[in-house]
């Protein structure tokens, strides 16, 4: 397989060196100082591997577009107006894009969609997510897909922390709070408050080489498929 990475930072570098690790071949690196020498470079990977901040996603889209090479992003903190942006290029290739590449994090969304209908009506819902202090945006990504998961229809309203006197907690509340400190590669915990009982469901990633060795897997997946906008779900499950 050939990649073409967008993002210098340390999943960019981990996949590189994972990819080599596979006899994969990376054939060109962007980062934000030099990421307009796309407009002048023709189709050369299999797939485009994005890994960087949101500002970055015009300069990616109109290089999809032009050469048609399948995008798998994990890019977060997007606003839904740039994920519009990015679903709108499954005309032109297959697209790709998660919060979290893991397989135990996909394998949580599908679980959360099955267990929360049925506890909805008499448990308390929070999300709890924990970081590194260095990752730039909050809630995380994950957290977000997570909130999907049990919420679909959007019923609940978000409440992204909670301070002073905030009032009773309200029945169709949810709320999601964020944690930053130390080296943390990313915990996510799902809470279900009941009456007289709790479930707690969550996942924790030792290292962020499980989201580098899911990335690479579903890019070779990816780019197999015809043109179209895909998840995690889609893939593994065939949904």
């Amino acid at each position: 397989m050939r990649y073409l990475l967008i993002g210098r930072g340390k999943m960019g570098r981990l996949l590189q060196a994972s990819a080599a690790a596979d006899g994969d071949q990376v054939e060109a690196v962007f980062g934000h100082d030099d990421l307009d020498g796309l407009a002048r470079l023709g189709r050369v990977a299999d797939v485009v591997i994005d890994f960087s901040r949101p500002e970055a996603l015009a300069e990616i889209c109109s290089y999809v577009r032009r050469t048609g090479t399948p995008l798998l992003s994990g890019t977060t903190g997007y606003a839904p107006e740039q994920l519009a942006l990015l679903r709108s290029l499954g005309s032109c290739a297959p697209v790709l894009w998660s919060a979290n590449y893991s397989l135990g994090v996909a394998v949580l969304v599908r679980a959360l969609q099955t267990v929360a209908d049925v506890l909805k009506p008499d448990f308390d819902i929070e999300i709890t997510e924990t970081h590194h202090n260095q990752k730039a945006d909050a809630p995380s990504g994950t957290a977000k897909l997570l909130l999907e998961a049990i919420d679909p229809a959007h019923a609940l309203t978000p409440v992204y922390g909670r301070q002073g006197s905030c009032g009773r907690r309200q029945k169709a509340e949810v709320g999601v709070h964020a944690l930053r400190g130390g080296t943390v590669a990313g915990t996510h915990t799902v809470h279900f408050f009941g009456p007289d009982e709790e479930l707690e469901l969550t996942h924790r990633a030792a290292s962020r080489q499980i989201f580098v060795r899911g990335a690479l897997h579903m890019a070779r997946l990816l780019a197999e498929r015809p043109n179209g906008v895909y998840d995690l779900q889609t893939i593994l499950f065939g949904e």
